[in-house]
């Protein structure tokens, strides 16, 4: 809660200084502050200090960018699992999933991470992940889901089994680039289970059997969203915060912004990471992924997000 009081605060010193510090941010805060600590959450008080109580507030979430400020705020409401849970049940809501956002969430959590969803999910919705997921689903896509979204993924291990990494690269090879037809099931089996540790040294080996590398094999061998899923999987476990900068290049650049993607990615990520992913963001694209939320965003809702980019670089 600490980085909502932070944030709004950070709203009213930058805002309009001709409303009393008192009617904006600080009191607002606080009260959030307050509401949030009450046995059972005040729901009412919160609606009412982000619709009603703070001018800078409700003019944003009224006009500016079609209420994304309030998705940012009420999205730092929510502790990071059950913000994970919201956000995963969003993208497998209605007609057909938002496969994308589906996709980045399966593949960037870790497995505790995912199993502490699972219990979120039961909780919050009454459902079960694994069960959402095969309903909005299908085909080798579905597998492929499925089997992250179980949280069965090995703990990394500081014991390198240099045989068994060489044996897996073999096998991603055979079953992909050096027969007729993909072997899905046995890329899901060895992409799903193994460590990321592990997974990382494969991937490496993979080099010394392949022409191609392990992403270049992806894009030759399978299509759709299963490509989608895999090359997302693959850049995740080579290097998930250069994985995110990339996702936050995608939202910002160009014309308009992927309001969505920048949200929940922002949010997500806690300072520590996000220090970590403005450097990779940084040093792939040359410009700060500040310079792009100040080019592509505005208001109140740009005053949150550069706030929480944690600065400039």
């Amino acid at each position: 809660i600490s980085t909502v009081h932070e944030t709004l605060c950070k709203l009213s010193l930058e805002g309009d200084h001709s409303t009393p510090p008192s009617a904006c941010g600080s009191q607002d805060a606080l009260n959030i502050e307050m509401a949030v600590k009450t046995k059972s959450v005040d729901e009412v008080t919160i609606v009412n200090v982000l619709t009603n109580c703070s001018n800078e507030l409700a003019s944003a979430s009224k006009s500016a960018l079609w209420g994304h400020l309030e998705m940012v705020i009420w999205g730092l409401l929510k502790i990071p699992i059950q913000y994970d849970a919201s956000e995963l049940k969003a993208s497998m809501k209605g007609l057909g999933s938002h496969e994308n956002s589906l996709i980045e969430m399966i593949c960037s959590r870790t497995s505790r991470e995912l199993q502490e969803i699972n219990r979120v999910c039961k909780e919050m919705y009454k459902t079960d992940l694994e069960k959402d997921i095969i309903s909005d689903t299908s085909g080798d896509f579905h597998k492929v889901m499925v089997a992250l979204a179980k949280g069965k993924r090995a703990e990394d291990d500081s014991i390198i089994d240099y045989q068994l990494i060489d044996q897996d690269a073999w096998d991603l090879y055979d079953a992909g680039v050096k027969r007729e037809g993909t072997d899905v099931p046995k890329w899901i089996s060895i992409m799903t289970v193994w460590s990321v540790f592990h997974l990382q040294k494969v991937f490496s080996m993979y080099k010394s059997y392949s022409p191609y590398d392990v992403l270049e094999s992806i894009k030759k061998e399978v299509k759709g969203n299963l490509e989608n899923a895999f090359l997302n999987l693959v850049q995740c476990i080579q290097n998930k915060r250069l994985y995110f900068a990339y996702r936050l290049y995608d939202s910002v650049k160009g014309k308009g912004t992927q309001d969505k993607v920048l949200n929940r990615i922002v949010v997500s990520c806690g300072e520590v990471d996000m220090l970590k992913i403005r450097s990779e963001f940084k040093r792939k694209y040359d410009k700060s992924l500040y310079y792009y939320v100040q080019q592509d965003t505005k208001g109140s809702y740009q005053k949150v997000l550069l706030y929480l980019c944690s600065g400039d670089d």
